[in-house]
């Protein structure tokens, strides 16, 4: 075989039979190398710890974190089913704690009524419960459950709390209208009951304000009624039963007459808080004063 001869300006290049063989005889050479020696290990160790090492750190951290934020998800999860399981239950509880206030109220209501019903043991009584009245903050004026249907009549005396509410002045088959003595239009004959004076209450929804209504015509010429006396029904009331309790005397004054005296009652009863009442059914038959 004739030697390659290069002619003057052609490039020079190699067969692709000697590149290969080369190629072959480097790659197996740097395989005996590297099995029998350790000229490589030394600079893959420092490629390894510069790169590799912080790479393999770093993903560790990174899934690390993933798994954190995995398990504080769970647990937020976890906490918001325990949250609402919680609120669930404080609207079981609230709802019941409002039904035994509820319970407690009307169980004090009804204690109220029932000492009341021993005080006037002497009548006989209906209970009855307040769902309506006329607007303002006082209970005036207001309707009861019951009716003629249920044994009322017009002019029957009711109470509450610590004594006389008022009385019945209109009724239909299950309701009743109930006038206090605290209306402007209510008179009510009454009396001391420690000297036995007479004297008239009359409402005054002005003085209500200051919780308290008016009397007049009290003769005391002897100044023995003070501040403090009870006052109740007298004898001779055509429409109210004698001795119910009305309130007590918190001020006296001599009119310009100098006969007579004046002054403010303070209710027995709250009117600005009513909720159920007794309405005696015993009715008074004599004749006497007006009211």
């Amino acid at each position: 075989m004739s030697p390659v001869i290069k002619k003057k300006g052609e490039k020079f290049t190699l067969p692709g039979k000697y590149l290969l063989f080369i190629l072959t005889v480097l790659c197996s050479a740097m395989m005996l190398v590297t099995f029998g020696t350790d000229v490589f290990n030394r600079p893959l160790n420092v490629v390894v710890g510069y790169v590799v090492i912080p790479l393999q750190q770093g993903i560790g951290k990174v899934g690390e974190w993933l798994s954190n934020r995995s398990e504080e998800l769970v647990q937020i999860r976890e906490l918001l089913d325990e949250n609402a399981r919680l609120k669930d239950e404080i609207a079981t509880l609230t709802e019941e704690n409002t039904l035994l206030q509820q319970d407690k109220y009307e169980l004090n209501k009804l204690r109220e009524l029932f000492s009341l019903d021993e005080q006037y043991s002497q009548y006989n009584k209906v209970g009855a419960r307040i769902i309506g009245r006329d607007s303002g903050n006082w209970y005036s004026a207001f309707i009861i459950d019951k009716g003629e249907e249920d044994g009322l009549a017009i002019d029957m005396n009711v109470i509450a709390g610590g004594g006389l509410v008022g009385r019945i002045t209109s009724l239909g088959p299950n309701w009743s209208k109930v006038t206090s003595i605290i209306s402007d239009n209510s008179n009510v004959s009454a009396m001391t009951l420690s000297t036995e004076d007479n004297l008239t209450v009359s409402g005054d929804l002005k003085m209500m304000a200051e919780g308290c209504i008016s009397f007049k015509q009290l003769m005391d010429g002897q100044d023995m009624v003070r501040e403090g006396d009870k006052v109740v029904t007298s004898d001779i009331s055509d429409k109210f039963l004698p001795n119910i309790l009305i309130g007590y005397i918190s001020s006296i004054d001599k009119d310009a007459n100098n006969l007579t005296k004046s002054g403010q009652i303070v209710p027995a009863v709250d009117f600005e808080h009513l909720g159920e009442v007794l309405v005696i059914t015993d009715q008074k038959k004599t004749a006497g004063a007006a009211n």
